[in-house]
């Protein structure tokens, strides 16, 4: 490693511990309607979220002090087009703290001028519950070594956010991102590779086969999607499948115009089709000009074949 890198990963190490946002409070209390507004989004029915005693799902923990599109394009800009800590952190008051942008302008400086979200890690100590009133505060926990990666040579940056209720910790919310220089080189145009992991599986093989399976508790016989290793209605973690008669319409859509990708060819529609069993599935509507789909066009499953590797659920659409 050169004397400059040295000397600039040296720079980048010192922000560790310094606060990335300062005496941060959630725009809004820990309220019903956008408890009852993220369990539908999720198609979450646990009950604890329901009714005079009800708690918010744990996961909302980061949805209380994001500054929201307003507040975020209003403010500071900062490098590199970020809209708050990370990802929108930021409340009624509050906001990026001089040391993070500062931050962000050296890892710009070094040509680190892109920036993606990797991933976020969410801590519990004990449940929001409507009229919750939420501050926060953020720091900048650890800033690593240059690391190369397919999108590129980088930096990735963590911040960890503790959120308070009347001065108690109730969760702690960390966020990672990677400043990098883009790679110079042309993608390979193929489709990303889906994740497939113990818990889903079962529906890839499905999907090979040519079959879209449901997952079903068999407890209460709700069925699920996506795959989940236990029932959100009931909590029982034993489950078989049915087969989708491959019916649905189109719950939602929209049609991508930005960002290009090679493998794809925009404008497309992306939709959010509720199958005739009843739940909802995310996947392409072909078969019709994007501009011609709409809420509540029927639909039909189809499978296509994109290269040697990979094949796809899609639905066809109809034009009435």
């Amino acid at each position: 490693m050169s004397d400059e890198a040295d000397g600039l990963e040296a720079r980048l190490r010192a922000y560790e511990g310094r606060p990335a946002a300062v005496a941060g409070v959630g725009r809004d209390p820990v309220n019903l309607p956008m408890i009852r507004h993220w369990c539908e989004a999720m198609g979450d029915a646990n009950p604890a979220y329901t009714g005079a005693d009800a708690i918010a799902p744990p996961t909302m923990l980061q949805a209380w002090i994001m500054r929201g599109l307003v507040t975020a394009l209003e403010g500071s800009g900062g490098s590199s087009g970020q809209g708050g800590v990370g990802e929108g952190v930021g409340g009624r008051t509050g906001g990026r703290a001089a040391e993070y942008e500062e931050l962000l302008g050296l890892l710009d400086a070094a040509g680190c001028t892109a920036v993606v979200a990797t991933d976020c890690e969410q801590e519990y100590l004990r449940p929001l519950r409507p009229g919750d009133e939420v501050a926060f505060d953020t720091v900048i926990e650890s800033v690593s070594g240059r690391k190369t990666t397919a999108l590129g040579a980088g930096h990735f940056v963590t911040t960890r956010t503790d959120v308070r209720v009347a001065g108690e910790l109730v969760g702690t919310h960390r966020f990672r991102i990677l400043k990098y220089a883009p790679a110079r080189r042309k993608p390979k145009e193929r489709r990303p590779r889906p994740v497939i992991n113990r818990d889903n599986a079962g529906f890839w093989e499905g999907v090979r086969e040519h079959r879209l399976l449901i997952q079903r508790c068999t407890a209460c016989d709700t069925l699920r999607f996506p795959w989940l290793p236990g029932c959100n209605a009931c909590g029982a973690q034993e489950w078989d499948t049915v087969e989708a008669s491959g019916e649905g319409a189109v719950f939602s859509y929209v049609v991508m115009h930005h960002p290009p990708f090679p493998a794809f060819s925009p404008p497309y529609a992306v939709g959010l089709i509720e199958l005739a069993e009843g739940v909802r599935i995310v996947s392409d509507v072909v078969g019709v000009p994007y501009d011609k789909v709409r809420i509540g066009m029927p639909v039909r499953l189809e499978f296509r074949r994109y290269d040697e590797e990979l094949v796809l659920p899609v639905f066809e659409g109809t034009v009435a």
